[in-house]
């Protein structure tokens, strides 16, 4: 008799281990988990720390070369103009768009 309680014992708890509101709340920490925040970079403005800490697969060299090229070649209009900048290549820019932000407005002393 106390192994067909101990049985029973082990059903119910197990149950209870299964139960909805455990799946609800085990969904629930999945949603968190995979929201992000995402910092925005000015590609006209950022300094090279910016661009190196905030770009994925961009180091210092890369970041002296966003530079060195807006500084040649003027300000970027879009995204997509860092494809002309030397080793940034579409996988960098795609893994990047999200964070990418393009201002163009120059900032004058009043």
């Amino acid at each position: 008799m106390k192994l067909i309680n101990s049985l029973l014992l082990s059903l119910v708890t197990s149950l209870f281990i299964y139960s909805p509101a455990i799946a609800t709340d085990s969904l629930e920490s999945q949603v968190i988990i995979q929201e992000k925040t995402i910092l925005y970079v000015n590609i006209n403005t950022a300094d090279i720390e910016m661009l190196a800490d905030l770009l994925v697969g961009v180091g210092e060299k890369k970041a002296q070369a966003i530079i060195n090229h807006r500084e040649q070649v003027g300000l970027f209009t879009t995204a997509d103009d860092l494809l002309a900048v030397k080793g940034i290549g579409p996988s960098i820019l795609e893994k990047n768009r999200p964070a990418i932000l393009v201002d163009t407005v120059q900032k004058t002393d009043s």
